[in-house]
This record gives C-alpha cells, sequence and structure tokens, in this order.
C-alpha cells in the first residue's frame, strides 16, 4: 500500500497499524478508528464519517494485500461499534465490502469478515432488515464452507440474525422469497441445513405468513426431505407438519391447486431404490389427503392428475404399508365427491349469460416444464395434471375425459398391479352409477378393453370388470347412445347377429331382452366371441363369468340371448362345446335356481317361448337338449330324441356327455324326476328314455348306476290302487292343464329342427375327415 498516499482524517500511525500483520496493532488502531469516530458522532460530521468508511473500505478491505483487507474489516467494525444506534444511516458502506470478503480465498480473512459483520448487525439489530437479502445470501454460502472456525462464526452471525428478524415486524418477505426459492434448491447438506432452518424460524413468526408463499418452496421443501441427513430430514419433517397444521386451520386462505401440481410430481417415485423417496412419498400422499378433505368439490377439475398419482400405490405391498393407506384414503375420498350433478351438460349448467369455462380453461395441456418431466417419469405424456382454477368460476366441473384417460391407460399397462386394476373398475362403476349420461360418451373407446378384462388372472379383478359391462348393459342412459360393431376386440371368428336383432335399426338389440340396452347385445355377442378365440378362458373362466352374470343381469335375459346368438354360430364345434357349457350351468348353478323353476312346468307362454328358443341352440349338443327335456319334464320329446342317436356319431366324447347326464340325474337337482319313477303308469315315456340313455352307455360305473335305479322302479301293478285307472286318468288331466293352451309347444317341429342341426354338424365332420357327405336337404326352421 502506498504510505505516502493522503489517509486523512486516519493518522499515520493508524493506517501503519492497520497494514501490520499482527491482530494486536490491528486492534490498537481499530480502538483508535472508534475514538475519532466517536468524535465525529458527537459533532455531528456526517461527512468526515462517510469518509472514514470508505477509505476503510476501498483502501484496505478491498486491498490486494491480505493484511490491509483484515485492518479493514476490523476498523469498519469498530465505525460500527462507535455509530451506536447511528450505523443505521451508514450500513450500505459498512455492510457491502464485508460481503465482498466472504469470496476471500483466505479462510482466515472470510472468519475475520464473520466477525466484523457479526458486531455490525449486533449494534445495527432491526436496522440491517433492509438489508436482509445481502446478509442471508451472503450467509448461505458461508453455511457451506469448508473452515469450521469459519463455519462456527457464521452460525453465530446466523442465530443473531434469526433473533432480530423474529423480534421485528418489519421484515420484507415479499421481497425475501425469491431468494428463498433460488436458495432452496441447493444440493449441499450444509446450506440445506442453513435454508430449512430459516423456514422453520420465519413459519413460527406470527406476524410473518409463509403459508402464503409456501407453493412457490414448497417443491424445494420436497427436495430437501430427500436428502441424505437424518437431521435435515427431521426438521423438513417438522417444517412441513407444521405448515400442515396451519393450512388445516385456515384452508380458505390455502392455495390448493397451485401446491397440488407439487404434490402429484412427488407422489409419484423414479427411483424405488432410495429410501428416502419412500418418506417424500408418504409426506406427498399424506398432504394429498388432506387437501382432498379440507378441498372438497374444488379438487374435482384436478381429479385425473389427482388419480395418475395415488393409483399405482394402491397396490404397494406391506413395505410401504402407510403410503398405500393414504393413497386408499385419497381414491375414496375423492371418489365420494363425484355426485349425480355432474352429469348436468354443460348448457344445463349455465347460468344467465355467464358460461361455464371450456375444459380448456381449466386443464393443463402439459406443456409446463414441471408437468412434462412428471409426465414422462410416469409414461403419461397426455394426461392432464393440475392447473390454477378461475377465480371467477362459479361451477366446479368434473374432469371427466381426464379420469376417463388415466382409467383407461391404466387399464392398457400390462404392469398395472391387480389392486390398482380393482380400484380402476371401481371408479368406472361409480362413474356409469353417478354420470351415466356422461359416461356412455366413452362407452364405445372403454369397452374393448373391458372385454379383454375379463381374461385377468384376478377373480376379483373379473367380478369387478363384470359389474361394469352389466351396468353398461342395463343402464337406461345406454338407450340413447345406440351401441357400434366392436371390430378389432380380438382375432377370434366373428359372431353372427341374428337377423331380428339387425331389423332394429342398427342399434343391436334382441327381441328377447327388452329390459336391456343395446350395449346388452353387443356385449353377450363379444363375450361370445371371446371364448371363441380363448377356448382357455371358456374352460377356465367361462362358468364363473356367465354365473356372475346372471347375479348381475336377469339370468333368463343372458340365455335368451346367447341362445339367439348360437344359433348362427357358423363354428359349430364352438357351439356345441358353449352349449355344453350353459346347459351344465343350468343345472346346477344355484344362481339359476329361478330360472329352472320357470322352465320346470312350462306354464307359461314366456317359458315355453324361452324353451323353445333354448332348444333351438341345444341341438348342437344332443345330450344338452335330452337334459333340457328332462328339466321341462318333456319326457316323450326326450324319448323321441334318444331314438334319433342311433343315427349320430357315437365318439368318447359323446359317451362322457352321457355319463355326466346319468351323473346329474342321481344329483339334487333332479329329484322330482326320481320321484316321478314312483307314478310308472303317468311317466312311461320317462322310463323308456332311461332305459333308451342305459342303452346307449357301454358298461361302466354310469351304466351299473342307472341301471341300479331302473331296478327301483316298482311294479305298476303293486303301485295301483282301486281306482287307479281313474286316478291316471285325472293326472293326466293335471299335467294338460299346467301346460296352458296358449303355451302350446310344436315338439314335431322341434325334433325336425334337431335333425337339421345334427346334419349340420354330420357334414362338417366328414369335411374334416376328408370324406364327402350330401348335404341334408333342410333348412333351420
Amino acid at each position: 500500500m502506498n504510505t505516502e498516499k493522503d489517509f486523512t482524517p486516519l493518522t499515520p500511525n493508524i493506517v501503519r497499524a492497520l497494514n501490520d500483520k499482527l491482530y494486536e496493532k490491528r486492534k490498537v488502531a481499530a480502538l483508535e478508528i472508534e475514538k475519532l469516530v466517536r468524535e465525529f458522532v458527537a459533532q455531528n460530521n456526517s461527512t468526515q464519517i462517510r469518509h472514514v468508511i470508505q477509505i476503510l473500505a476501498s483502501e484496505f478491505a478491498l486491498s490486494q494485500h491480505p493484511h490491509s483487507r483484515k485492518g479493514g474489516l476490523i476498523g469498519l467494525a469498530a465505525c460500527s461499534i462507535a455509530l451506536g444506534k447511528d450505523s443505521g444511516l451508514y450500513l450500505k458502506e459498512l455492510i457491502e465490502p464485508v460481503l465482498t470478503c466472504f469470496n476471500d480465498s483466505d479462510s482466515r480473512l472470510r472468519y475475520y469478515a464473520c466477525e466484523a459483520l457479526y458486531n455490525i448487525v449486533k449494534v445495527a439489530r432491526g436496522a440491517v432488515l433492509p438489508h436482509f437479502n445481502l446478509l442471508f445470501d451472503g450467509l448461505s454460502k458461508l453455511a457451506a464452507d469448508p473452515d469450521p472456525n469459519v463455519k462456527s462464526g457464521s452460525e453465530l452471525l446466523d442465530r443473531l440474525l434469526k433473533d432480530i428478524v423474529t423480534e421485528s415486524n418489519k421484515f420484507d418477505l415479499v421481497a425475501f422469497v425469491p431468494l428463498l426459492r433460488e436458495r432452496i434448491y441447493s444440493n449441499n447438506q450444509y446450506a440445506r441445513q442453513f435454508i430449512i432452518s430459516w423456514i422453520h424460524v420465519l413459519e413460527s413468526v406470527p406476524d410473518i405468513n409463509l403459508l402464503h408463499y409456501l407453493p412457490e418452496i414448497l417443491d424445494g421443501l420436497f427436495q430437501i426431505l430427500g436428502d441424505n441427513s437424518k437431521e435435515i430430514r427431521r426438521t423438513c419433517e417438522v417444517v412441513l407438519g407444521e405448515f400442515l397444521k396451519e393450512i388445516k386451520k385456515t384452508p380458505s386462505s390455502v392455495k390448493f391447486a397451485e401446491m397440488a401440481n407439487i404434490l402429484v410430481i412427488h407422489c409419484q417415485v423414479a427411483d424405488e431404490t432410495k429410501v428416502t423417496n419412500d418418506l417424500i412419498q408418504l409426506t406427498a400422499m399424506t398432504w394429498m389427503r388432506e387437501f382432498i378433505q379440507l378441498a372438497g368439490r374444488a379438487v374435482l377439475p384436478y381429479s385425473s392428475g389427482i388419480l395418475t398419482a395415488v393409483l399405482p400405490c394402491l397396490s404397494y405391498d406391506d413395505r410401504k404399508k402407510n403410503t398405500k393407506e393414504a393413497a386408499s384414503a385419497c381414491n375414496y375420498s375423492l371418489m365420494k365427491l363425484v355426485t349425480p350433478e355432474d352429469d348436468e351438460d354443460e348448457e344445463e349448467e349455465r347460468s344467465g349469460s355467464v358460461e361455464s369455462p371450456s375444459r380448456e380453461d381449466k386443464v393443463d395441456d402439459g406443456s409446463g416444464d414441471v408437468l412434462n418431466t412428471s409426465q414422462e417419469a410416469v409414461g403419461f405424456s397426455s394426461i392432464s395434471f393440475f392447473t390454477p382454477a378461475s377465480s371467477d368460476r362459479s361451477q366446479v366441473t368434473l374432469d371427466l375425459d381426464g379420469i376417463v384417460q388415466v382409467l383407461d391407460r391404466h387399464l392398457h399397462d400390462t404392469s398395472t398391479g391387480m389392486m390398482t386394476r380393482i380400484a380402476v373398475l371401481k371408479w368406472l362403476y361409480h362413474l356409469y352409477i353417478k354420470t351415466p349420461r356422461k359416461m356412455f360418451r366413452h362407452t364405445d373407446s372403454l369397452f374393448p378393453m373391458l372385454l379383454k378384462t375379463l381374461s385377468d388372472e384376478s377373480d376379483e379383478v373379473i367380478l369387478k370388470d363384470l359389474e361394469v359391462l352389466a351396468e353398461i348393459a342395463s343402464s337406461p342412459a345406454g338407450q340413447t347412445y345406440p351401441a357400434v360393431t366392436c371390430d378389432g376386440v380380438d382375432n377370434g371368428p366373428a359372431l353372427k347377429v341374428p337377423n331380428k336383432a339387425a331389423k332394429t335399426g342398427g342399434a343391436e338389440s334382441s327381441p328377447s331382452t327388452p329390459s336391456m340396452n343395446s350395449y346388452f347385445y353387443k356385449f353377450m355377442i363379444n363375450l361370445l366371441k371371446r371364448f371363441s378365440a380363448e377356448r382357455k378362458l371358456l374352460e377356465s373362466r367361462g362358468a364363473f363369468i356367465i354365473r356372475q352374470l346372471c347375479l348381475l343381469l336377469h339370468a333368463e335375459n343372458i340365455f335368451h340371448s346367447m341362445a339367439d346368438i348360437l344359433l348362427k354360430e357358423e363354428d359349430l364345434k364352438f357351439a356345441s362345446t358353449m352349449v355344453q357349457t350353459l346347459n351344465t350351468i343350468l343345472l346346477t348353478s344355484a344362481e339359476l335356481f329361478q330360472l329352472r323353476n320357470q322352465l320346470k312346468d312350462l306354464r307359461t307362454a314366456e317359458s315355453c317361448a324361452l324353451f323353445c328358443c333354448l332348444y333351438r341352440s341345444w341341438c348342437h349338443n344332443p345330450v344338452a337338449t335330452v337334459s333340457l327335456c328332462f328339466l321341462t319334464q318333456n319326457y316323450k320329446h326326450a324319448y323321441d330324441l334318444i331314438q334319433k342317436f342311433g343315427g349320430l356319431e357315437v365318439t368318447v366324447d359323446f359317451l362322457m356327455e352321457v355319463d355326466k347326464l346319468v351323473q346329474l340325474v342321481e344329483s339334487p337337482i333332479f329329484t322330482y324326476l326320481r320321484l316321478q319313477l314312483l307314478d310308472v303308469e303317468s311317466n312311461p315315456y320317462l322310463i323308456k328314455a332311461l332305459y333308451g340313455l342305459l342303452m346307449l352307455l357301454p358298461q361302466s360305473q354310469a351304466f351299473q348306476l342307472l341301471s341300479h335305479r331302473l331296478q327301483c322302479v316298482p311294479n305298476p301293478e303293486l303301485m295301483r290302487t282301486v281306482d287307479g285307472p281313474k286316478r291316471a286318468d285325472a293326472k293326466e288331466t293335471d299335467v294338460e292343464h299346467k301346460r296352458a293352451p296358449h303355451a302350446h309347444v310344436d315338439y314335431g317341429e322341434l325334433l325336425r329342427h334337431f335333425d337339421c342341426v345334427q346334419g349340420q354338424h354330420l357334414e362338417v365332420r366328414h369335411q374334416r375327415s376328408g370324406r364327402v357327405a350330401e348335404p341334408p336337404d333342410r333348412k333351420l326352421i
């Protein structure tokens, strides 16, 4: 330093001592400066005061010589002490050169700078608040300083500054938040500790409303929550917990929509191997649960984003039990918010000349940088996330299109867990119940995937899927949306639609199912298509699916419509297999008890029509046809059918079916049939039919079983009473009364139909075996 330069009012001795390498001499110089400045204060000579500060700053604190810089720092601190309360008038000149020294490469000098600033702030107290951002910026750098002495000094200064902020009511939060938002993304552990400690302090000050600015720092808080330091994570948890408590106390002032985007992102774990990510996800899901409960229907426009975050968590195992439970609560609470009023059209929702905003106004198109990152993480590039609601919106609008898109994508995703698939189907069912009119606009796009889901490995998923399909097929809202063909559902053979269904003007509805909408017949057609294409599905789940449908819908409608469709089925082998499956269900399932009773006596025209419809399709399987006649007590017709079995090709499969029929005759279903064997005179054709089956069987266990049963048939002479003939005549009359005149069945026509169907089966078998058979000169009746 040039010692000949004029440093007035500083004396040469003071200048020399400030430049000395010994701390003691610099300290003596500082005391002299303090004395000098006090004199200027007493004289109210602000010009000289500023001149002294300017010399200490430019010629010493910012000097190239390290000892001079140290002298300048201690001199500036001495000035501040001398100024006392008046130091607030010169703070800018005092603070800036000291903060510059925070960046010095010499750790000792950084420590002196920290010490000097501590003394300046201690004297000025609340007067330093207008310069808070500069102080905070400098301290945030020192918090990560590698030197322990510097770090210790910065901690003392940090505590002092926190005390000042806590005591004051003049803290400029608006000016500070941008700096906080910038610094909160630091990856340095000590910087994070510094940041989170300041947020904790500011959040605890009653006069500082940091909650208002929470959307700007919430993402950074979740970043800090993933820090490797347990202490930092614990502090961050405390801070987030305090914020959540405050949100619960004052929900009306909370910006839910602006923060919900952040929660959606952090509810999704990009790297499941990191333990800290579990904490982030659990905390975000807990916040999401509270947001839904506090905001209520206000979150409905953003429900697609919530579901994007929540649904995958429902399939977590016990290792993430807490997260799964929080997600389940979110899902349940959100579902409860959907009500029938959400099914109103936009025209109905408008009041006066004020129109509701369009969906584009309410749903983000995913163009934002943050949202794009989240979307790429989960693979849903076109899903709508949260966007702030319009402040002048009078109506809350359910984002149904976005919800359906999210649900559909989860159904299509093969990696989706079972519980998530169940939740998706529950959502679809709930939406069809609460908003049927709007949901039917999406039915044609959802229908193929719902049909495909019937092949799911989980029985519970299939049950929920059937509930959705049954609701679609039976909802009155479906009457206004004509079903379209389901091309591309699978690559199986097409099932031919009966002509009478095609006469309804394009809507595929069966005349036998008047209570169902247009989707019911479409469902039946495509269900049989799926069974035809996936024979394993028919074998393993076919009976289960049909039985559940009989519970969810009318069993008569199910059997009547399937019989209609199978009547025109071109794959005769599949038709025979399907009839066998349906027949087994009809005869053995508890769900079909009422339908069996309806067919048992054929007392009404409706029951006779159902019998004739089933019979025509049952003709694809001769043994099933006989069992249907047994069920309906058409014993003479059964005998006539068995007589025709001699002209059929008797295969092993055929004999196995006869064997099963014998087993069924011995089951509780046919208890009434076995009791009718006691009345030999009234049921001669029943006995003849059973003997016919016996003659078809080889010497097997079934043969022995039926033979023993027939041996138990009593001698008619022993069973005859005194007025036997009269009683028999009376019984015949009773049977005729049961079969009322309006329930007439043309059994001759049914026999001819049986011959036609079996002729077609024979022709197909001959073609497969390479033989040529003359086609029967008959048509289906």
